[in-house]
């Protein structure tokens, strides 16, 4: 991987972002040491529910993907050099040679407790998280496979290969069958300190050894488009492996040259932590449900998921289910408008709570979680929405300090990337940050970048790390609250430290 940052950066590079939500095709260009962005193509991300569960729309993803690609071309004629993909962890495809089997699942689907109950039958929680390091989420693609396993053992036993999302796109495109390490330590299945697939955990829990692909690292060259797939999308373009995870890539172009910063990074998940040489594998760890993923140059992400604008997004679709994006967006804004009326001081809600995890009638449940506890629930709209950012505010601020306290290390910094930037903290931040991020910040920005490296525009805080629950809970604190200066990055110059792959 060679380092970025001087006026010699050859190409256009092309990124295909998926997210739980949505998709998008961008292209980038490196400009003495700025990357300058353009959004090609932004398309729906939306789950199906058929009789035997809830499944991603996977051939309307990889159409978009194809259209967006050629898109790119036909504005940049022979100028990309390579286009990444990267999405959410976890979910993935079985295949037999060229054949997916199945239509694969959405993580928030309601089967995986079961694998949950049998892998614990077979390995102890403690066990399992001195061997890959995750924090328990009932989706890791370890109980998934186990509930294939259970229900449909036949497509197990009929694969030869198991690719996540962003490797079984790479596979379409160019027929070459990888699985990139940051996405792959999603699954449970890769060692935390040997980065390799640990292949006595999947025999132990009966998942055959070779569905798992080859390991490769972010910036190696996976292939060419396959020759049907050049002809759709207008020339032979190389495909290169990304931190395909998405918050692998987000992390990784962080600005910030040292390891003494925090992130808060928010979309659907808030993915809340830090980056550091190692994993964090004690005990106490594993019972604050912390984990360890695999980071871009070797890195380890220490984080905590939190539920994150997951519970702002499925509100709105529940409240307005026929509503396109555009009118969603637009009532989001005017819903924003009204929570920053609610008086301040509403009572906050466990976001991570399980019962928020499915997809539904997520208001009624807030409702009902207030009222089991003997609580005031909010009633009208605006009053949801300030309790949601205000709970996700909290939910922030503790996992930052805990991830300091359990990795031992000392921030001096906070970063603050994703849609979070439009999405202030309890309603209307503080003005000294409300002043760098939100106002500053191109309205437009896109949630994350990836190729290699990713931007973000994030606001710079100098402020020791007892200060964050203050900063990200108090809705009005005085300047004072952030001890020493903020600035913003409004040009995006990459550190010579982080890398790029053309």
């Amino acid at each position: 991987m060679t380092a970025v940052g001087g006026p010699a950066e050859p190409g256009v590079v092309a990124a295909v972002d998926l997210g739980a939500t949505s998709g998008r095709v961008i292209l980038g260009r490196i400009d003495r040491g700025v990357l300058q962005m353009r959004h090609i193509a932004r398309f729906a991300n939306n789950p199906v529910h058929t009789r035997d569960g809830m499944h991603w729309n996977l051939l309307e993803l990889y159409r978009e993907v194809l259209l967006g690609l050629a898109a790119a071309e036909r504005e940049v004629p022979g100028e990309i050099v390579s286009v990444g993909i990267d999405s959410w962890g976890v979910d993935y495809g079985l295949f037999r040679g060229d054949r997916l089997l199945g239509v694969p699942f959405h993580y928030r689907d309601v089967r995986n407790d079961a694998g949950v109950t049998a892998v614990h039958a077979r390995i102890s929680p403690e066990e399992l998280f001195a061997r890959n390091g995750l924090q328990h989420l009932n989706f890791n693609t370890v109980y998934q496979l186990v509930v294939e396993q259970q229900a449909a053992g036949e497509l197990l036993s009929l694969a030869d290969r198991m690719l996540l999302i962003p490797d079984l796109l790479n596979f379409w495109l160019t027929g070459k069958a990888y699985s990139e390490r940051s996405n792959a330590s999603t699954t449970g299945l890769l060692g935390a300190k040997t980065g390799e697939w640990d292949l006595d955990l999947a025999a132990s829990l009966g998942i055959p050894r070779a569905i798992l692909p080859p390991l490769i690292d972010a910036g190696a060259a996976v292939g060419k488009l396959s020759l049907d797939v050049a002809a759709r999308v207008g020339r032979a373009l190389n495909v290169v492996a990304v931190g395909s995870h998405d918050t692998a890539s987000a992390v990784a172009a962080i600005p910030n040259p040292g390891r003494d910063f925090a992130y808060v990074s928010c979309g659907t998940w808030g993915l809340v932590g830090l980056e550091i040489d190692a994993p964090v594998l004690s005990e106490e760890a594993r019972l604050a449900n912390f984990t360890n993923e695999g980071g871009v140059d070797g890195r380890t992400r220490f984080l905590h998921n939190v539920m994150g604008l997951w519970l702002l997004s499925e509100s709105l679709r529940f409240w307005e289910p026929a509503a396109t994006d555009a009118q969603r967006s637009s009532l989001l804004e005017e819903l924003l408008s009204d929570a920053a009326r609610v008086p301040s001081g509403v009572p906050v809600f466990d976001v991570n709570d399980p019962v928020f995890l499915p997809a539904g009638d997520v208001p009624v449940r807030i409702r009902n979680w207030y009222g089991t506890r003997g609580e005031r629930a909010p009633e009208s709209r605006a009053e949801i929405v300030r309790c949601i950012i205000e709970s996700l505010a909290q939910a922030f601020a503790a996992a930052v300090h805990e991830a300091t306290r359990l990795a031992d290390h000392d921030v001096s910094v906070l970063h603050i990337v994703g849609v979070a930037r439009r999405m202030p903290c309890c309603v209307r931040p503080p003005p000294i940050v409300q002043d760098c991020v939100w106002s500053q910040a191109p309205p437009r920005l896109p949630r994350w970048v990836t190729c290699w490296c990713r931007p973000a525009h994030s606001a710079r805080l100098a402020v020791n790390s007892k200060t964050f629950a203050r900063l990200l809970s108090d809705p009005h604190p005085s300047p004072s609250t952030c001890q020493d200066r903020l600035s913003v990055w409004s040009n995006v110059r990459f550190p010579s430290q982080r890398s790029c792959s053309t």
